[in-house]
């Protein structure tokens, strides 16, 4: 996959990580967003590196996927509980 299709991966994994887990965040839409594609390049890197599984050049793999969502949902909440508070 080239990087314009992580970059595409990385705002609908955003999407999806937001609509799992709900609320105001402090950066907002594009907040979320960015927060997307970060993790769906640092979900796509951890498995690579622990799991030793490297990625399918399809775009719509499964693995790649769970991947790119775990990794949004991770950075979303450290992102929550680093800058939570902020928007009060």
């Amino acid at each position: 996959m080239g990087i314009i299709s992580w970059i595409i991966l990385g705002l609908l994994a955003g999407v999806i990580a937001k609509i799992l887990l709900p609320g105001r965040d402090p950066g907002g839409l594009i907040g979320t967003t960015l927060i997307g594609i970060a993790g769906a390049f640092v979900g796509g890197w951890l498995s690579a590196h622990f799991f030793h599984r490297s990625f399918e050049k399809n775009f719509f793999d499964l693995y790649t996927w769970g991947a790119a969502i775990g990794g949004s949902l991770v950075l979303l909440i450290l992102y929550r509980v680093l800058f939570g508070n902020s928007r009060d």
